[in-house]
């Protein structure tokens, strides 16, 4: 009983004052309660809220460009490891002498590496791999690695006149520059070589 008794006790209390809430209104100063002084605090806050709005939508759109930029490159490491693989079927193909792929025994084989090389080319081709093929083209530093200066009087100055290894792109992105010669019009640096003019 004597429970029942404190818990009557604690009931009996009076509660304690609810605390007062301030009123927006009258708890301002007279100086701030100006409507200019609240119009220029509500600009102030409108044109905040508007530059993070576009903020957002900046950081938006830039992450929704790096991961389409991921998804796009996402093979360039796999297909910069195949383009080996390419060149190796290639050199397997011009290492035929002319007139040997005729013979009973090689064309089969000639056939079906040239085939190999053909299917990977156009799957690689379908994922957005291209070949760059410079020749009798101007060197572009961006897309070619010269290898060596060859003297050409029919070429002009800095254009590509071999291809050593060419080169390839992934979706406009040079993953693999092509190895050229440069037709120059000097010869061990003495001046124009003999004809040109």
């Amino acid at each position: 009983m004597t429970t029942t008794a404190g818990a009557m006790a604690d009931t009996d209390r009076p509660l304690p004052p609810e605390p007062k809430l301030a009123d927006p209104v009258s708890d301002v100063p007279p100086d701030e309660g100006s409507a200019a002084a609240v119009a220029g605090e509500l600009a102030d806050t409108k044109d905040r809220l508007l530059r993070a709005v576009a903020e957002q939508e900046n950081i938006r759109r830039q992450m929704q460009r790096q991961r389409e930029e991921a998804v796009k490159f996402a093979g360039a490491q796999v297909m910069g490891d195949l383009l080996d693989t390419l060149d190796n079927l290639r050199r397997a193909i011009d290492s035929v002498p002319p007139g040997a792929g005729r013979h009973e025994g090689v064309e089969p084989l000639l056939k079906g590496v040239e085939a190999t090389e053909a299917n990977l080319l156009a799957t690689l081709v379908r994922h957005g791999l291209q070949r760059i093929d410079p020749l009798g083209t101007a060197f572009d530093p961006n897309l070619h690695h010269a290898v060596r200066q060859c003297s050409d009087a029919a070429a002009e100055d800095g254009t590509v006149v071999e291809v050593l290894q060419p080169g390839y792109t992934l979706h406009g992105r040079v993953l693999r520059p092509a190895m050229v010669g440069v037709a120059t019009s000097e010869i061990d640096g003495r001046g124009p070589a003999a004809g040109a003019g």
